[in-house]
């Protein structure tokens, strides 16, 4: 039966292989493409079978080396090259990987946020390395649970990398336990199935609000939603920071939306003039892009940073250290991630073993906090 199977594939890799490419870069002429045009082709020149061509182009050991490689440049000679959906239809693969942003607690918030676009970047470049195209999908539930099922039941991907677990974290965690190539950017929780990459944020948070008390604020906000399992932990650390120092804190919602975030910063730090034990001294934002639009806004009041107010922000984009003044923030080690993410969902795709990796947070200090 497994003859069978391979001659069929191997007749389905002749009947659509396509016009060729040359494989080493030079150019063939016009006539020695139409000679050989298909696997059949190939083989006759060879003097061997179509299927013995496709599994020498395959690289198969299958094929003894003298004959592997005297195939391998004829092909180079005439510029040929098998059809790629043949070639998918062989290994059953696509060749594409799944990127799916999941925003269930943060509906407004954009793809070209410059988090999500500097870990796009990283990703797309360590997966077109290893060989794969890039589906990106912006997913909004809105109270649906299978957003994440439709994707690894379409048969168009070969993997999937979910950017963030927003307030999903429980759907993941249910299709994990059927899907297998599956990886996930966010946070990990002791006993969880799915396997995820991301930072200890719990303690990005604690080592913010420590270091604006080292730096001698005392009245500290937190800006950000806390929807997703992310930004909650990092307001946990930053709360447990502040409540073991004795230190005023309060949380201030603040949505990561363009268009909402500017009034909401403005009336957030409004109302805290009025509620706290004093004017907010130290903020400790959710995200880099909270903390700029905060820095804006802070300037626009006349208020001095940080004379009279100091910010911590998270994630240390590249922008991060290009604003007035430069910001001090948590470092997540975003190229870092994108490669481990890669790596581990290349090895789940092979029905390997994998295991989460949580990096540490690091503090980047720059002029938001000197005073």
């Amino acid at each position: 039966m497994a003859g069978n199977d391979d001659q069929t594939l191997d007749m389905a890799l002749e009947g659509q292989a396509a016009e060729g490419q040359p494989l080493d870069g030079q150019p063939v002429s016009d006539s020695a493409r139409q000679h050989v045009r298909t696997l059949a082709d190939l083989a006759r020149l060879a003097g061997v079978s179509a299927g013995t061509v496709s599994r020498a182009l395959a690289g198969k050991a299958l094929v003894n080396a003298e004959t592997r490689d005297r195939i391998q440049a004829l092909a180079r000679h005439h510029g040929f090259k098998p059809n790629q959906m043949a070639s998918k239809l062989r290994t059953g693969r696509t060749g594409v990987i799944g990127v799916v942003i999941p925003l269930g607690h943060e509906k407004r918030q954009h793809i070209s946020d410059p988090f999500f676009l500097t870990l796009l970047g990283h990703l797309a470049d360590e997966l077109t390395e290893s060989g794969y195209d890039v589906m990106l999908s912006r997913a909004i539930p809105d109270g649906t649970t299978d957003w994440l099922e439709r994707i690894s039941g379409s048969c168009m991907v070969d993997g999937i990398i979910v950017i963030g677990q927003s307030d999903q974290f429980h759907v993941i965690e249910r299709v994990s336990q059927s899907y297998r190539p599956m990886v996930a950017w966010g946070h990990y929780r002791s006993g969880q199935n799915h396997c995820v990459v991301g930072t200890d944020n719990e303690l990005g948070g604690r080592i913010a609000v420590e270091h604006l008390l080292a730096s001698g604020a005392r009245n500290i906000a937190f800006l950000g939603q806390t929807g997703g399992i992310e930004i909650a932990s990092r307001y946990r650390g930053a709360a447990g920071a502040a409540e073991a120092a004795g230190a005023s804190f309060l949380h201030l919602p603040v949505e990561l939306a363009d268009e909402a975030m500017g009034p909401q910063i403005e009336r957030a730090l409004a109302d805290a003039a009025l509620r706290s034990d004093g004017p907010i001294d130290g903020i400790v934002a959710a995200s880099d892009l909270i903390a700029m639009s905060a820095l804006r806004i802070l300037h626009d009041q006349g208020r001095a940073v940080p004379g009279q107010v100091r910010i911590v922000g998270f994630d240390d984009l590249p922008l991060a250290a290009q604003t007035t003044p430069p910001l001090t923030t948590i470092r997540q080690e975003i190229a870092e991630g994108a490669r481990a993410l890669v790596e581990k969902l290349k090895a789940r795709i092979d029905g390997l073993p994998t295991q989460s990796l949580v990096m540490p947070p690091r503090l980047v200090v720059r002029q938001t906090t000197r005073a």
